[in-house]
């Protein structure tokens, strides 16, 4: 049997560094444009990306302005870290493993605070992500350690993991 690692899918898919961690690639953007009545302007219906995770990196702690649905393609299993609306923290497990309480597609909703990291040392997770509306970077929101901690003291064992600190 032909174990593929991480690099292997990095090259042949040809991935890319995130600025929040990891590596992506996009897949496809729709065609279709609708009009948000929060926007000003007309919006890709969904956009969709490759996206991977190694062990030892992080997605960090960022949050969109669209809801974005997760799936799982391979690898190990993955945990999106979630700070939502109203500032309660969760884990979701993206994985195949149901027993485990792991899902192969999560969502993460609009305005939701979230970042990723795998469940498994010395390995990667391959996920698709799709956002909609289409994602936008200037949507995309990266938080520092400092501003979070402000706002949630209660979950400084996870911003302290999860999010950029001050020499980063």
């Amino acid at each position: 049997m032909n174990v593929k690692n991480a690099q292997y899918w990095i090259s042949n898919l040809g991935l890319s560094p995130h600025p929040e961690g990891g590596f992506y690639k996009s897949t496809y953007e729709s065609t279709t444009f609708i009009s948000d009545s929060q926007e000003t302007n007309n919006r890709k219906l969904y956009t969709s990306i490759y996206f991977l995770l190694r062990s030892n990196d992080i997605s960090h702690f960022h949050r969109l302005k669209s809801d974005e649905l997760w799936y799982y393609h391979g690898g190990s299993a993955l945990t999106v870290h979630v700070i939502d609306v109203n500032g309660d923290y969760k884990e979701i497990k993206l994985g195949l493993d149901l027993e485990k309480g792991e899902k192969p597609q999560v969502l993460v909703p609009r305005n939701t605070i979230f970042g990723s990291s795998v469940m498994e040392k010395d390995t990667y997770s391959l996920v698709g992500c799709m956002v909609s509306p289409g994602f936008e970077f200037e949507d995309f929101e990266l938080f520092r350690q400092e501003e979070l901690l402000k706002e949630y003291p209660q979950h400084e064992q996870i911003i302290r993991k999860m999010a950029y600190g001050t020499n980063e």
